[in-house]
């Protein structure tokens, strides 16, 4: 099975970016422990904090993975253009987020793309991913 997981803006920065809410791990670190619980699962990673290499990634792994793990950070919120690539390809995309946005700023209650995703999580953590690995899982099983 072949998942790839797309971040996007400032999920550079985990581990150092206000940790009290994103935790003290960098995402790279996180890849490696997710890796060896999941050995059975070739993972591919990518990060951007740009939109448009966020929709090619999209573009490029959709036709290609058995399923895309997505948190667009802020474009979770106002990229109509990451809803399209979304619902344009065949891998299902389940949409993560680290915190709650349901318990943050009311701008982030909203998400544009979640629409064109098979399903969404947050607030757990980097925990996130893996509940998202355990979901294109059974999804692949169906």
């Amino acid at each position: 099975m072949k998942i790839n997981i797309i971040n996007g803006p400032n999920l550079n920065l985990l581990g150092v970016r206000e940790p009290e809410k994103y935790g003290y791990s960098s995402f790279e670190d996180y890849l490696e422990l997710i890796g060896h619980r999941f050995p059975e699962i070739a993972f591919s990673y990518f990060q951007s904090n740009t939109e448009g290499e966020i929709i090619d990634e999209i573009q490029n792994a959709g036709f290609s993975s058995d399923g895309i793990i997505l948190n667009a950070g802020g474009y979770t919120h106002t990229s109509v253009a990451i809803h399209d690539a979304i619902a344009a390809i065949k891998a299902p995309v389940i949409e993560v987020h680290i915190t709650n946005i349901k318990a943050r700023e009311e701008f982030r209650h909203t998400s544009i793309i979640s629409g064109s995703c098979r399903g969404s999580i947050a607030g757990f953590g980097l925990d996130s991913y893996r509940l998202a690995v355990e979901a294109l899982i059974e999804i692949k099983k169906s």
